[in-house]
C-alpha cells in the first residue's frame, strides 16, 4: 500500500513539473499583458469638449466643426475644420509618450509661439472605438490654465 501511494505521488510530482504546463503559463500570462496596451494609434474625430476654467465650463459647439486627432506610433497631428468656409482653420502636432495610461503630448507644430514645445500631460482611456482624453493644460507664459475632457471616435 504505501509502494502504490508513493508511486501515485511520483507521477504526480513528475507530471506537474512538465515542461508544457510552464509554456502555458508564459503564454497566458504576454497575452494579458498585450490586452492591457491601449489602441491609441490611428484617426479620431472629435464628438465632445469640455473646458473647466476658473469657476465655468465650456462645452464645445462641434455642430459646425470637425475636430481630427491622428497618431501613429510616435507622433500625433490635429486640425480643426469649419464646415461652411475656410475661416477658423487651425492644426498642430507633434510627438508623444504612452506609459500605461498616462499620456504626455509635446506640442511641437502650432501657430502660438507660447505653447509651442511646451508638454501636456494627461490621461487616456480606450473603450471600444472611443477614446477619451482628460487632465489639465497650463501655460503660464500664455495665460493657460484649464481642464479638459475630450471624446473622440475612431475614423473608419
Amino acid at each position: 500500500m504505501k509502494k502504490m501511494i508513493s508511486g501515485v505521488c511520483i507521477i504526480l510530482l513528475a507530471m506537474s513539473c512538465q515542461k508544457g504546463n510552464t509554456e502555458t503559463v508564459v503564454t497566458t500570462k504576454a497575452k494579458t499583458q498585450d490586452e492591457k496596451t491601449l489602441k491609441i494609434e490611428g484617426s479620431w474625430k472629435l464628438v465632445y469638449g469640455e473646458i473647466k476654467e476658473k469657476d465655468s465650463v465650456q462645452v464645445k459647439d462641434l455642430s459646425k466643426t470637425d475636430f481630427v486627432k491622428i497618431i501613429n506610433k510616435s507622433h500625433f497631428a490635429f486640425f480643426n475644420q469649419n464646415k461652411e468656409s475656410s475661416e477658423g482653420f487651425y492644426g498642430g502636432g507633434g510627438s508623444y509618450t504612452l506609459k500605461g495610461d498616462a499620456y504626455v503630448e509635446k506640442l511641437e507644430y502650432i501657430g502660438m509661439e507660447s505653447i509651442r514645445n511646451h508638454e501636456f500631460p494627461f490621461k487616456v482611456k480606450v473603450v471600444g472605438d472611443t477614446l477619451i482624453q482628460f487632465g489639465k493644460e497650463e501655460v503660464k507664459d500664455a495665460g493657460i490654465n484649464r481642464d479638459i475632457i475630450e471624446k473622440y471616435i475612431r475614423i473608419k
